[in-house]
């Protein structure tokens, strides 16, 4: 075990915001130990606080499944996969044709642009800073687009995504990550965060072989296939679950926290 890789959200994050005492003590030791830390999420850098502020952590993160790499430590770009705009809307025409109620935004490198109605009212502190407003009116050619987003009312995420990923798969590589929300998240093909992690690792001379990797949903599924010790949440979606070689204990239960302990143990490591 020579580098971590974690998703954030469902994984190590709770609804509440919190990263528990235990995984926290968990990560720590890791690094102290030596282990290489990164994180993997869908969240773009704007949204990592809880990584500096719970963790101390200062290093790399694979953001945007994968489309970004941000230096914490610097608060920088490292580096980026963008959507052009011609794909952008073409992936909306797509999309709405298939399912006429959908609703659209997109997730750039120097901001976010949603339509009118893609939140519900209240439903999202994190993005009530954004003025709704026609992407076509929004968006410009020079917006760097790392995750176009989509989302329905009705049905789940799954069907969404069966429905959607074969007609734009030369567009787009498609995911979902929201447990209780029919959205789509796109990103340049071939994009995912096994690709970046995989480059990441790579960069630090550590194989997949060596690798442990944490996630929880579809948008998870091509890291915890990669890493050669891939741990699918016992809380997290069946796709997921399917693709890991090997599962964690529930959230719930600090799951990752308690892997990490074992694998420390297994190691010689004593957490203090």
């Amino acid at each position: 075990m020579r580098l971590v890789a974690s998703d954030i959200d469902g994984t190590i994050l709770g609804h509440d915001g919190k990263i528990s005492d235990r995984t926290v003590r968990a990560f720590h030791a890791c690094r102290d130990a030596g282990i290489e830390l990164v994180f993997v999420t869908g969240r773009p850098p704007r949204w990592l606080h809880p990584l500096e502020e719970q963790l101390g952590h200062t290093g790399t993160v694979i953001c945007s499944n994968g489309a970004v790499v941000w230096d914490l430590e610097a608060d920088r770009l490292v580096s980026a996969r963008t959507l052009g705009m011609d794909a952008v809307l073409e992936l909306r025409r797509i999309i709405k044709e298939l399912r006429p109620a959908a609703l659209f935004a997109a997730e750039t490198l120097s901001g976010f642009h949603l339509e009118p109605g893609f939140i519900e009212n209240g439903s999202s502190e994190l993005l009530a800073e954004f003025t709704p407003a026609p992407l076509a009116e929004t968006l410009t050619p020079d917006d760097a687009v790392v995750k176009f987003l989509a989302i329905v009312r009705d049905g789940t995420a799954d069907d969404f995504l069966a429905a959607v990923r074969p007609a734009v798969a030369h567009l787009a590589s498609a995911t979902h990550s929201a447990p209780t929300v029919a959205m789509l998240e796109l990103s340049l093909p071939g994009v995912n965060k096994a690709v970046t992690l995989a480059e990441y690792a790579n960069s630090l001379s550590i194989d997949a072989a060596d690798v442990v990797a944490f996630g929880d949903m579809p948008n998870d599924v091509e890291m915890l296939r990669w890493a050669g010790h891939g741990y699918a949440m016992a809380s997290g979606h069946p796709d997921a679950i399917s693709a890991a070689g090997q599962q964690a204990p529930h959230f719930d239960d600090d799951g990752v926290a308690q892997i990490l302990e074992a694998r420390l143990a297994a190691l010689g490591v004593e957490l203090s």
